[in-house]
């Protein structure tokens, strides 16, 4: 009987395949592979993309945030906990692979009837029973194993997801201390403009004074001076929010948010060109195109397990045990009662729903594939909107800097007319005004390149050393 059992376990692990279709890694349109259509000399390189992205504007205050939101941001804390349990699911499917086991005892007192018993016996009393059961199941059609690898596919994308969370909850916190700093550098110019603006203020009030200009003039230079006034709340209100957000990204209050995070004044800046790579090293670097291919991986392994349902389920058991009048005769070496053999279960009379099953899979899977190419697709696409939106920054920011130092020119010159006596209000208004734009502008432009580098560094989907 051994040897038999024995030779039939060696037949039937011999005999054992995985159905279902294996999966293949899918494929990219070739033209995904190459370098962006939209990059610009000076502003970005080819070179790879820097895994710490963030160390480029060698600030160790933001170095120092982004390192407290990895560690204890909420989201990243949900995605954390999903790994955990992705890990605790695939130890539950590796769970099969090992024999089952069941261990049963049980006692109950009672009377039989006098046909049960011989003659004089005693008919009342205990009756205990104990016994173990062990079965083995013969993955012999890749049941188990296919169900081990959608598992480790859940896992794995569990883990991409964790990434992904981690790339957007970095980008958003250097974008939180950019926002403040580049407020705080707007709050500055705005309070420069209204400090300007209340010269020619006093100016034109001697002036009208004297008789060189009219009321009117004073009334429109400090009507002027009193809107960019009004714009210094607004931009304080919208620093205040950018730290009340960056307290929440670093798992803080805002009562809890280190004054250090509110210390700079000047908006974040590159001094060197920003390395975003190719198309090729971009999908292999993104956390949502790794979780879609992981998850049509598994997908794909789920076909197998449904269609292992088609096919007979061998499962090898033993049991042995004893029943007794008592706990002493349990255990004093009376006769065991024990059971050895394979167990072949087969519904294949009725294979319908099986079936729908398999078609149910095979759909799912043909919606991970699309899901995937649609992930491949976009991200493509966010990047070169990154990178073109960067780039016009950049060209409009040159031309804003260009306008606001002939501005600057334009308002000195002014100035000086009009303390001559050479020019009417209006004309130093209109260059007062040109010239508050200009400046306003400038530093708008400043804030929002600061933002298109942030958002680039996202959809390039930088990784990070794990030190």
């Amino acid at each position: 009987m051994r040897n038999f059992l024995i030779a039939t376990v060696s037949a039937l692990t011999l005999a054992a395949c995985a159905v279902g279709p294996d999966f293949a890694t899918p494929s990219s349109p070739v033209t995904a592979s190459g370098p962006f259509l939209s990059t610009k000399a000076g502003a970005t390189t080819t070179a790879p993309a820097d895994a710490n992205w963030w160390r480029l504007y060698d600030d160790p205050v933001l170095d120092g945030l982004v390192a407290d939101a990895l560690a204890a941001n909420t989201d990243v804390r949900v995605a954390v906990a999903r790994i955990a349990k992705a890990r605790a699911a695939l130890r539950e499917v590796r769970g099969d692979r090992l024999p089952s086991t069941n261990l049963s005892a049980g006692a109950n007192y009672g009377r039989v009837s006098e046909g049960q018993v011989p003659a004089g016996a005693d008919r009342e009393g205990w009756q205990v029973d104990a016994g173990l059961t062990v079965g083995y199941e013969v993955d012999l059609f890749g049941r188990i194993g296919r169900g081990v690898e959608a598992a480790r596919g859940d896992l794995a994308a569990a883990e991409a997801d964790a990434d992904a969370v981690r790339v957007t909850i970095v980008a958003e916190t250097a974008r939180a201390y950019a926002d403040a700093a580049s407020s705080a550098e707007r709050l500055a110019v705005a309070e420069k403009i209204v400090s300007l603006l209340d010269q020619s203020v006093k100016l034109t009030a001697r002036r009208a004074e004297v008789g060189l200009t009219t009321r009117l003039d004073t009334a429109r230079v400090a009507a002027l001076r009193n809107q960019r006034a009004a714009d210094i709340p607004a931009i304080a209100a919208e620093r205040d929010a950018a730290l009340f957000r960056l307290a929440t990204l670093t798992g803080r209050t805002p009562a809890d948010l280190p004054p250090v995070a509110a210390a700079r004044t000047t908006t974040l800046r590159l001094d060197q060109p920003i390395p975003v790579g190719d198309g090729a090293a971009l999908l292999a670097r993104r956390p949502d195109v790794a979780a879609a291919e992981r998850r049509l991986a598994a997908a794909t392994a789920r076909i197998g397990v449904a269609t292992a349902d088609l096919y007979p389920k061998v499962t090898l058991g033993a049991s042995v045990g004893q029943t007794s009048s008592g706990l002493g005769d349990l255990f004093g070496g009376g006769p065991l009662r024990w059971l050895l053999g394979p167990l072949i279960s087969w519904n294949f009379l009725n294979q319908e729903a099986t079936r729908a099953r398999i078609e149910g899979a095979e759909a799912d899977t043909q919606a991970a594939l699309a899901t995937f190419d649609g992930t491949v697709l976009r991200a493509l696409e966010e990047t070169e909107t990154a990178l073109s939106g960067y780039a016009h920054m950049l060209d409009r920011r040159t031309a804003l800097q260009s306008a606001r130092n002939e501005a600057e020119v334009a308002v000195r010159i002014t100035r000086a007319q009009q303390r001559e006596g050479a020019i009417d209000g209006l004309a130093a208004l209109d260059a007062e005004r040109t010239f508050a734009e200009a400046e306003g502008a400038l530093a708008l432009a400043d804030a929002r390149i600061a933002d298109a580098q942030v958002d680039l560094f996202r959809a390039l989907g930088g990784r990070w050393d794990a030190s």
